[in-house]
C-alpha cells in the first residue's frame, strides 16, 4: 500500500503521512522512555511497528518531548533509530550536561610563601651536602613577586528534563598586601618587589626586608645562607657552613672553618678559629677578635688583634690592633702597609709580613712592558713590509698569478696586523691595572711598635729580607730598591 501510495505523493508528503501514521509506543506494547535517576540522560526504547508502519526522526522526537525529555536531544542517535529500524534494544537519546566549575581567584607566587624545604642534596655516592640547604629567599628591585588570576566564573550546566544547572559562584580575592611591593606599571595583576631584600609571608602579608637577623646558631643543619642585604648572626658558625651577604655581614658569635662573603664588611666580633679550612672574603674590610688558621681576603683593610698561622690579603692596610696587636706565623699581605705590635714569636716560628705590589705582579708588569715592546716593533716591522709591498705591485706589472699572490700576502698581513693589534689592546688592559696597583703600593711600609722576633720575614714589592736577630720598635720601607729598618721611638 505504501508502494501504491508513493506514486501519487512527494518525498515531503510521505514523510508527513508517516508521521500521522506512527503509532505511540506508550500504546504499544514494550516502547518507552527511561530517564534515569539524576535526570542527566534519557534512553529510548523502541518496539517493532505493526502493520509495516515506520518511525520517523520527527515523530520520535515529539514522543521523547511527551515523555518529559525537553534539553540534550542526540539527534544523531534518534536518527539512526528511524532509518536504521533499530528495535528492542534501549538507545541513548539525551544527555545533559554537568556544569563546568569555575576558578576562585589566586596568587601565584614566584617564591616559597610557606616554609623552605630541609631537606639536603643527596649526593651520587650517597653521602649528604648540607651545604645545599637555604634558610632564606631573595628578590632584587624589579622582580617579579606574584601574578594574581582573577576569578573565572563556571558554565551552566542542565538536565534532559530542562531544569538548569548552575556551577559554585567563584570570587575574587583581595589585592595583595606587604611591604615594599607594588602593581606593575604594564599588569596591573603582576606585583613586583620596589627594593631588594629577604622576602617573606608574614600575617599573610608579603614583606622584603634589606636585614636578615638570625638569633641562633648557624649549622649544617640550618643550611646556607645567602641574602642581598646584610646579615646579623647572633649566634656561632659551625664548620662547613657558607654564608653569603649582597652588603655586610657580622657575627657576634665565633667562627669555625666556613666559607663567609660579604659584598661590605665582615665583622666577626669573636673571631675565627679556622682550623685550616676558612674561606673568608669581603670587597670592604674585615675586622676580627683574633683570625686563625684562616684565608682572608678584603677589598680594603683586614683589622685584628691576633693573627695566627692565617694568610691574609688586602688590598689596602692590615692592622693589628687591642693589647697584644701580633702575627704570629703565616703570611700576611696589605698592598698600602702592615702596623702591628708584635711579630713573630719567641720559638721563631717563620712569620712573612709583605706590602706594595706583589712579587708575582710586579713580574707580571714587566713582562707586559716588555711584550708590548716586543708586538710593537714585530708591528712596525710588518708594517713596512706591507708597505714595500703595496710600492713594488703598483711599479710592476707582473703576471696574474703574481698580482694573485701578492694580493694573498697584502690580506695575510693585514689579519696579522689586526691580530697584533687586539693583543696590544689586552696587554694595554692589564698593563694599566698592574700599573694601578703599583702606584697604590708606592711608598708603603711596615711598621712594628713593639717586638720583632727572629725568624720573621719582612718582604716589600719584589724585595725580601729576613730577619736574623730580633729587634723592635722599627718601621721598614723600600729605598732605591733596598729594604731599609728605621728605629721609632713609641
Amino acid at each position: 500500500m505504501a508502494e501504491e501510495m508513493s506514486r501519487f505523493l512527494s518525498e515531503e508528503q510521505m514523510d508527513a503521512l508517516k508521521e500521522t501514521l506512527i503509532k505511540n509506543p506508550v500504546n504499544q506494547g514494550g516502547s518507552y522512555v527511561r530517564i534515569t535517576e539524576d535526570k542527566m540522560e534519557a534512553w529510548l526504547y523502541l518496539d517493532e511497528p505493526e502493520n509495516g508502519e515506520e518511525y520517523t526522526k520527527t515523530g520520535l522526537i515529539e514522543y521523547l518531548e511527551q515523555n518529559g525529555v525537553k534539553a540534550g536531544l542526540i539527534t544523531s542517535n534518534i536518527a539512526a533509530m528511524a532509518k536504521k529500524k533499530i528495535y528492542r534494544r534501549e538507545i541513548k537519546a539525551a544527555e545533559g550536561k554537568v556544569p563546568v566549575e569555575g576558578k576562585a581567584g589566586e596568587y601565584e607566587f614566584y617564591f616559597t610563601p610557606g616554609d623552605l624545604s630541609r631537606a639536603p642534596l643527596i649526593r651520587e655516592d650517597g653521602s649528604v651536602d648540607y651545604t645545599s640547604m637555604k634558610s632564606l629567599q631573595n628578590v632584587h628591585k624589579g622582580d617579579k613577586v606574584a601574578l594574581y588570576h582573577p576569578a573565572v566564573q563556571g558554565e551552566n550546566g542542565y538536565k534532559v528534563t530542562g531544569e538548569e544547572e548552575k556551577p559554585t559562584f567563584t570570587k575574587d580575592l583581595p589585592p595583595l598586601s606587604g611591604r615594599c611591593i607594588s602593581r606593575s606599571e604594564e599588569d596591573p595583576n603582576l606585583f613586583v618587589a620596589n627594593t631588594e631584600g629577604k622576602i617573606q609571608i608574614i600575617d599573610n602579608k608579603v614583606d622584603i626586608q634589606s636585614v636578615h637577623e638570625v638569633p641562633d646558631d648557624v649549622d649544617l643543619l640550618t643550611g646556607k645562607v645567602e641574602f642581598f642585604g646584610d646579615i646579623v648572626i647572633d649566634g656561632n658558625v659551625s664548620a662547613g657552613v657558607v654564608i653569603r651577604a649582597g652588603r655586610n655581614l657580622t657575627i657576634n658569635g665565633t667562627v669555625e672553618g666556613c666559607t663567609l662573603y660579604a659584598g661590605g664588611d665582615i665583622v666577626l666580633k669573636r673571631g675565627v678559629q679556622g682550623g685550616g679550612k676558612a674561606k673568608i672574603t669581603a670587597k670592604g674590610s674585615v675586622f676580627a677578635e683574633f683570625i686563625e688558621y684562616s684565608d682572608v681576603k678584603a677589598g680594603r683593610d683586614v683589622e685584628a688583634n691576633i693573627i695566627l698561622n692565617s694568610n691574609i690579603f688586602a688590598e689596602q692596610r692590615v692592622v693589628l690592633n687591642g693589647k697584644r696587636g701580633a702575627v704570629i706565623g703565616g703570611y700576611v699581605h696589605g698592598l698600602c702597609g702592615v702596623e702591628a705590635q708584635t711579630l713573630g714569636n719567641d720559638v721563631e716560628v717563620k712569620t712573612v709580613v709583605h706590602c706594595g705590589i706583589l712579587p708575582d705582579d710586579f713580574k707580571k708588569m714587566r713582562d707586559m712592558i716588555r711584550r708590548e715592546v716586543e708586538i710593537k716593533k714585530t708591528l712596525m716591522e710588518l708594517v713596512e713590509e706591507m708597505t714595500d709591498l703595496l710600492k713594488r705591485r703598483k711599479q710592476t706589472q707582473g703576471s696574474q698569478q703574481a698580482q694573485l699572490k701578492a694580493e694573498m700576502s697584502i690580506k695575510q698581513m693585514n689579519a696579522q696586523k689586526d691580530k697584533l693589534f687586539a693583543m696590544l689592546d689586552d696587554i694595554k688592559l692589564e698593563k694599566d691595572r698592574l700599573t694601578a696597583i703599583h702606584d697604590r703600593g708606592k711608598g708603603a711600609c711596615i711598621f712594628i711598635r713593639g717586638k720583632i722576633n727572629r725568624g720573621s720575614v719582612i718582604c716589600i714589592a719584589a724585595e725580601r729580607m729576613p730577619l736574623e736577630k730580633s729587634t723592635s720598635f722599627t718601621k721598614y720601607s723600600l729605598n732605591h730598591g733596598v729594604i731599609d729598618g728605621e728605629v721609632v721611638a713609641i
